[in-house]
């Protein structure tokens, strides 16, 4: 594991993001593009787990994303999915030039659950990302992705890390699908609370 720009500031809020998806569809890249704005084309695939921290503010509130970038190879298994604990939002990648990376998709998702022990699955917000749409030859046409992620309950996001498409915009909705899990749960909590505090009072007038 390697973690770069690792301080983080005093004032904002510490939100852990995951990059999951297949070896070799940009997760890297992706990560240095949003983080440093920079695209290496001799990036090398991720060995075990790399982290780095940008902060950015997303209504109004900054927020400190620690991004983990996890290798893809299902040799490094044993290595990522220690990190998945304790994290804020996953990033399911894909490339759209590989079919295949599409379709495990799925498994990475139910990997990711099982190891972050993540107790309301549907809940938990998850983006995705279908990356590299720079390149001419494509396999994966936007409806198949878009049928995915509807059946997912997924937001999508067409990104290129080599030109800049989305990226930041993709990381953003990250962090506002987060508030918005947040908002919804603190909504139902404290409509339980409310019906409590009701049937006490139902039950004290009846007293009477």
């Amino acid at each position: 594991m390697s973690g770069r720009n690792s301080k983080t500031n005093k004032n904002s809020r510490l939100l852990k993001v995951v990059l999951l998806g297949d070896g070799g569809v940009g997760k890297s890249s992706l990560m240095n593009r949003f983080v440093s704005n920079k695209f290496d084309t001799q990036s090398f695939h991720t060995i075990g787990v790399e982290f780095l921290n940008k902060d950015i503010i997303v209504n109004g509130e900054t927020f400190t994303l620690q991004i983990w970038d996890t290798a893809g190879q299902e040799r490094f298994k044993s290595l990522r999915t220690p990190f998945y604990r304790g994290a804020d939002c996953c990033l399911l990648t894909f490339g759209v030039d590989d079919m295949v990376s599409l379709k495990n998709l799925s498994l990475w998702k139910k990997e990711f659950l099982y190891y972050a022990d993540v107790q309301e699955a549907d809940l938990f917000p998850f983006v995705v990302l279908g990356n590299k749409v720079d390149i001419a030859e494509q396999e994966v046409a936007e409806e198949e992705a878009i049928a995915w992620c509807a059946a997912n309950h997924v937001p999508y996001y067409q990104t290129s890390a080599k030109d800049a498409i989305n990226v930041d915009t993709a990381f953003h909705a990250a962090v506002e699908r987060v508030i918005e899990q947040e908002r919804s749960l603190d909504n139902s909590a404290r409509n339980i609370h409310d019906t409590v505090d009701l049937s006490k009072k139902a039950t004290r007038s009846g007293c009477c």
